[in-house]
């Protein structure tokens, strides 16, 4: 099973959503990096559960044990294994799926490929699963900020089914994006997006939306021609994520209805920075990033559990119904902000050391 990413900054996250813990193990973290358990909660208190009134109420602490890799609050250049210990499962509640497929959802998939399935909460296949990514990634981060001072990885909600969010990418802060629960960088848009993933779970039902992230002060040269190239890579991370659906860079589709004089970006000389008068490459020219800011979209389905019966086929190959049972959210894109900051993260800190690995002394 693929649990991997990564070449120089390599992360392999372990656990099962209602197993003992979820976790991760990193290798490949620079030595001397400023490192305490405190700079990975404040990013998993962003993802876990029970936070708001839109997420899901299972009440899991999410707190994180930093187990090897760090001494006196520095990393050691040695993998270092974080674990989030599950303490608010509740298998029980999954009992009749474990012989009954839920619709849109992994347990056929899995038990076709595999044999066999943790039916608990969806075992590996669940968002819990992202704990470790998040973890990983505020390591991630810590090393990025060492390099590159200026770099920041944003991300914000940019629409909850129909409902769309004005956000200029170039000056939205974190605490704007933080200022509202549904992690929308519209505050002027929240309240009606809240109101709509309030209203769609008291009828028992879901849905999706579009996350939308900037990279500022991204240097030019991360990214790798052809096969690793950087949109590539972070739409392999971004796809990766439990319930997406779509990634797009850049103007994405919308592109391909201009011509290629509307549509490419000139050159020109600010100082000694060679810049770009529109960023319809989203920052990113032949996979390899150029100094603008890196914009990009992921779009979100619908939460595949629903409080309603719906036909599905047991493990016995039966035509039967299955009605979503356990707690879940509605709606994933608040608790998804950071996890696509966090796989962002990720992919750069990786094509940061690749790069310094083979272009710098």
């Amino acid at each position: 099973m693929s649990s991997q990413l990564g070449q120089l900054f390599r992360i392999s996250t372990f656990g099962e959503s209602h197993g003992g813990g979820v976790g991760v193990v990193i290798d490949g973290c620079p030595p001397l990096i400023s490192l305490t358990e405190a700079d990975l909660q404040v990013e998993l208190d962003r993802r876990r559960p029970g936070q708001s009134e839109v997420t899901t109420p299972r009440n899991e602490a999410d707190q994180c044990e930093i187990l090897s890799g760090t001494f006196e609050g520095k990393t050691l250049g040695s993998p270092i294994a974080v674990i989030v210990r599950n303490k608010d499962h509740r298998p029980e509640a999954y009992s009749e799926m474990s012989e009954k497929y839920r619709p849109s959802h992994a347990d056929y998939t899995y038990d076709a490929k595999f044999g066999t399935r943790n039916w608990q909460g969806g075992g590996r296949s669940s968002a819990r699963e992202t704990i470790g990514r998040v973890a990983a990634a505020a390591v991630a981060k810590k090393v990025l900020k060492h390099f590159y001072p200026d770099l920041e990885a944003l991300a914000w909600v940019k629409s909850v089914q129909n409902i769309k969010g004005s956000i200029d990418p170039l000056a939205v802060t974190a605490e704007e994006i933080e200022s509202n629960v549904v992690r929308t960088g519209d505050p002027g848009a929240a309240e009606a997006m809240i109101a709509r993933i309030k209203e769609i779970r008291s009828e028992g039902n879901s849905i999706g939306g579009i996350i939308e992230a900037v990279v500022r002060g991204c240097p030019p040269g991360l990214g790798e021609p052809v096969f690793d190239r950087l949109e590539a890579d972070l739409a392999k991370a971004m796809l990766s994520i439990p319930a997406t659906k779509g990634f797009e860079v850049g103007s994405g589709f919308s592109g391909t209805t201009l011509t290629g004089a509307e549509h490419n970006d000139h050159f020109y000389m600010e100082g000694e920075k060679v810049r770009t008068h529109t960023n319809n490459s989203g920052g990113v020219q032949g996979g390899i990033s150029n100094g603008e800011p890196i914009l990009f979209r992921v779009a979100f389905k619908p939460t595949a559990t629903i409080m309603s019966a719906q036909p599905t086929v047991s493990k016995v190959l039966e035509n039967t119904e299955l009605k979503g049972r356990g707690r879940h959210d509605a709606c994933v894109l608040p608790r998804a902000v950071p996890i696509v900051e966090a796989m962002t993260n990720l992919i750069l800190c990786d094509h940061l050391l690749r790069h310094r690995a083979f272009c710098k002394s």
